[in-house]
This record gives structure tokens, C-alpha cells and sequence, in this order.
């Protein structure tokens, strides 16, 4: 009975419909003991029918729903999605509320610590920090607007770069950012397209701080408008109006003008689509592999000991949470810069995606994941949901057909 008093708790805890109670109510405690021996004997990841199952000619039993009700309760408790939008568990604590939102009091030292942490973060580093910042971001404003007035000439891009990567840097000492790159000889050349592995907006300033990329974005107002708009006078970023992000043939259509154009500087996308919390790699969109050019990956792995670089978008606000990074202790973070890929012969978008994907994850020491991260926002769709019902028709069938060959 522990068992199942344990699988009855767990429901309680995570409030399971009460279908699936009632179900779990009419199981026998030696059927509970046979889908456990049943799961652990189970080789490829379905479970393995008894001997007595196949007595049964192929027709409905109660032990058919036991794989799948296991998979839901294991999705209840820790899915692989969800805990990807959220910020990464630490093993120890590392003195920030932020990570640990119940606190209790430990030892008087570490108090005493944790008070003095307060004052140097909020006191000292804070403020320096946001003067950095404020530095930083008014002179890549009043830096590309001044040299968009200067004519096409080679010395115009090269101010250019001179502006946008001296800018980057002070941002990036706002940030107190300790950034390690490795393999710089893998560097993202001009004419190609830079893809990364995406975690906060503080991804572009860490990339930025040794190099220089061409953005693709929607177009924004207020602060961020004032940026976007003096960052084009200077360099060929590519902005998009909302109406204009619709149209998949006119993005392709700008960024392979963009790339056919080996004087201008590699375009840096991040395929993921949205912030992820630095312990996955998620499906990448296809729509920059589709370009036909050459694609530098490159991973990004924070250490969240310092800080939590995670962006929640649905959380906090931009300001919010650079107030939040601004009173860490340190952003740190590894950069590797993998060698150039393209796409093979016979392979589509897609797979080519996904080849790219598995290398950043690889490297970077994250978990590759085939999930979209648009389920962040959206809905789970109904293919996700087909591809559950063919599994199990899949495992009817089999199991049919194995009952009929004896």
C-alpha cells in the first residue's frame, strides 16, 4: 500500500483531476506492482505487456492507461519545459534573495555576511554600475549619430566598429561582466550569420564586447527606438516593422541581400525566438537556415553563482531586470566560438537546425532539447497531442500483432 498511498499524495499535491484519482482507485496493488516490473523491464521506453496481457486477444484493459497516467504525473512534477522559463536552481545559496526567496536564518556569520553583501551590492557597486550604463548608452547614441553624418567612405565603417564595441564594453563593465572567449579563431566573419543559444538581452553586449554584428530586430519606440534609429544612421542593421516581421519571404529577402553583401558586417540571430534560463538549448527557427549562407555558432554558458542572468520577460520588466543584474555580485560567462558550418548535401533547413543546435548544447554543456520555446506564450498544439495518440496506437498495434504471430 505505500505506494499507492505515496501516487495518492502526489495527486492531492499537484491536483490531479479526479477522473485520474478514481482511476488510480480501482487498481489493485498487485496490478500496481506488475506495471512497475512491467516499466523497469521495458527497453525502449514503452512498457513491456505481461503474459497475461497477450491472453487477452488485443482487447482494452485497465493496465493499457498505467504508461500514460505515469507520464502525466512525471510531467506534473518536472516536465522538461516549464522549468526552462524559469531561473536555475543552485546547489548553495549564494547570498541573493533573488535565489532564494524563503531565507531563514542560519548562523549569526552568515547574517552578518549577507547584511554586508546588502550594503556593498546596493551602496557601492549599484550605483557605479548604472553610471557605467548610463555612460555607455549615451554615447552609442550621440557616438552612430555622429558618424552617420560622415559619407560612405571605408573610414565611416570603421568608426563604426570603433563606437559600437567601445560602447559595448563600458555597458558591459556596468554589468561587471568577467567574459572568457574561447577559440577566437572561429570568430563570425563578414557575409555569414551568427547564431547563439539565447538567455537575456545582455546576450548582444557579452557578443558585442568582441566584435561587431549587424542586429535583426523588430523596430521599437520610446528609449529603445532612439538606440535603434541612431545605431542604423552609422551601421546596416536590419529593423523590421511589426507588419513586415509577417512576412517570412521579405525577411528571407532582406538578410540574403544583407549576406551576399561581404563587405558588411556577419548578422547575429538568435534562432531560439525567446530567453531561455542557460540550462538548455531549445528548437531553433528555421528561418536563418534557410538563407543559404555560412552559420557561426557560438555558446554562451553564465555562471549562476554570481548572478542569475536569466531574463523572465513575463516576470519583470527590462528596466526591472537590469536593476536586478546591476545588483548581483558579477555577470560571468564563457563564450566558445565553434567552427563554421553549412548546410550538407540532401539536408533541409530543419535538420541543418538542428545539427547547429546540438553543437552549441555540446559545448556549451547544455541539455538539447527538440521543444519550442514559443510554448512559453502558446498553447501546446494539436500535433503534439497526435503524436501521444500514435504512440500509443503504435503500441496497440504492436501488441496485437505479437499476439497473433503466437
Amino acid at each position: 500500500m505505500f505506494i499507492f498511498s505515496t501516487m495518492l499524495q502526489l495527486i492531492f499535491h499537484q491536483k490531479v483531476s479526479l477522473v485520474l484519482l478514481w482511476v488510480l482507485c480501482l487498481i489493485s496493488q498487485d496490478a500496481i506492482n506488475k506495471l512497475f516490473i512491467n516499466l523497469q523491464a521495458s527497453q525502449d521506453g514503452f512498457p513491456c505487456w505481461s503474459t497475461e496481457r497477450q491472453f487477452v486477444g488485443g482487447d482494452f484493459t485497465l493496465s493499457d492507461c498505467f504508461y500514460f497516467i505515469r507520464q502525466g504525473i512525471e510531467s506534473i512534477v518536472d516536465d522538461q519545459v516549464t522549468q526552462r522559463f524559469t531561473s536555475e536552481e543552485l546547489v548553495s545559496w549564494n547570498l541573493l534573495t533573488r535565489t532564494n526567496n524563503d531565507f531563514q536564518y542560519i548562523s549569526l556569520k552568515l547574517t552578518l555576511v549577507y547584511g554586508l553583501g546588502i550594503i556593498v551590492r546596493y551602496c557601492i557597486l549599484a550605483p557605479l554600475r548604472i553610471t557605467l550604463t548610463v555612460i555607455g548608452v549615451s554615447w552609442l547614441v550621440i557616438g552612430t549619430s555622429a558618424v552617420g553624418l560622415l559619407p560612405n567612405w571605408r573610414i565611416k565603417f570603421w568608426l563604426s566598429e570603433l563606437v559600437h564595441v567601445m560602447c559595448y564594453r563600458i555597458c558591459a563593465r556596468g554589468l561587471s561582466a568577467t567574459i572568457r572567449y574561447h577559440n577566437r579563431e572561429n570568430k563570425p566573419k563578414k557575409g555569414g550569420i551568427c547564431v547563439a543559444n539565447h538567455t537575456s538581452p545582455i546576450d548582444i553586449v557579452i557578443l558585442c564586447t568582441d566584435g561587431c554584428y549587424a542586429m535583426v530586430g523588430q523596430v521599437h519606440g520610446g528609449l529603445m527606438g532612439i538606440i535603434q534609429r541612431a545605431m542604423v544612421r552609422s551601421c546596416p542593421h536590419v529593423w523590421f516593422e511589426r507588419s513586415e516581421m509577417k512576412d517570412r519571404h521579405l525577411v528571407t529577402k532582406r538578410l540574403k541581400d544583407h549576406v551576399n553583401d561581404k563587405k558588411k558586417l556577419p548578422i547575429l540571430i538568435f534562432p531560439e525566438g525567446t530567453c531561455i534560463n542557460n540550462t538548455s538549448v531549445m528548437m531553433f527557427k528555421k528561418g536563418s537556415f534557410e538563407i543559404g549562407t555560412t552559420i557561426y555558432p557560438v555558446a554562451i554558458k553564465y555562471d549562476p553563482k554570481f548572478g542569475d542572468a536569466f531574463w523572465n520577460s513575463s516576470k519583470h520588466s527590462m528596466v526591472s531586470y537590469l536593476l536586478r543584474m546591476m545588483t548581483s555580485w558579477a555577470l560571468v560567462c564563457n563564450v566558445w566560438y565553434l567552427p563554421a558550418m553549412h548546410q550538407q548535401e540532401g539536408e533541409d533547413a530543419v535538420q541543418f537546425a538542428n545539427r547547429v543546435k546540438s553543437a552549441i548544447a555540446h559545448q556549451g554543456g547544455l541539455v538539447d532539447l527538440q521543444w519550442d520555446g514559443g510554448l512559453k506564450r502558446a498553447k501546446v498544439k494539436e500535433t503534439f497531442k497526435e503524436q501521444q495518440q500514435k504512440k500509443y496506437s503504435n503500441m496497440v498495434v504492436r501488441d496485437d500483432s505479437s499476439s497473433n504471430s503466437d
